[in-house]
């Protein structure tokens, strides 16, 4: 049982940190680069962008994977000290994931089904899509998934602890 719950634990920690790192990645270079292009150039980068982030090695091992990671540790650790701050990452990271589906996932089906860039009104798109109100978003996700993370990773330093 000790190496299932290190091995789930090791599994959030690590999935978790990658998709925190997604989120602020997005928060630190890809939104504020994006935010000095043209309409142009910001409609397509982040059709792109989304397109392609939308793949089963994120979903699996980032995105889906730290949800599911989480739960599994979550179960994994029951009766450990590890426990609470488990459940805690596993709160900070539902709303993350809450705000996702219900925020930014419309916002970015939005701007792709918009079209081709080089057919449609960009700035007009653009100022529909409503960066600000995504970026904010984003940065809520950031605030969770971070934490959770650290969180994660105490409940690991405690997990070594309980199991010399």
């Amino acid at each position: 049982m000790t190496l299932l719950r290190t091995i789930t634990l090791m599994g959030a920690t690590l999935t978790m940190g990658l998709v925190a790192g997604a989120f602020a990645i997005y928060a630190h270079s890809v939104m504020p680069g994006l935010r000095k292009t043209d309409d142009r150039t910001f409609v397509a980068a982040f059709q792109q962008t989304d397109r392609a982030i939308i793949n089963p090695w994120f979903m699996i091992t980032a995105f889906a994977g730290a949800l599911v990671f989480t739960l599994v540790a979550g179960i994994a650790n029951r009766g450990t000290p590890a426990l609470p701050w488990v459940v805690a990452a596993f709160g900070l990271y539902l709303v993350a994931v809450v705000i996702t589906v219900a925020v930014n996932v419309p916002m970015n089906d939005a701007i792709k089904a918009a079209g081709d860039p080089a057919h449609i009104d960009v700035a007009q798109v653009r100022a529909q899509f409503n960066e600000a109100r995504w970026v904010a978003w984003n940065l809520v996700r950031v605030a969770t998934s971070v934490p959770a993370f650290g969180l994660l990773a105490w409940a690991l330093v405690l997990c070594g602890r309980a199991n010399p």
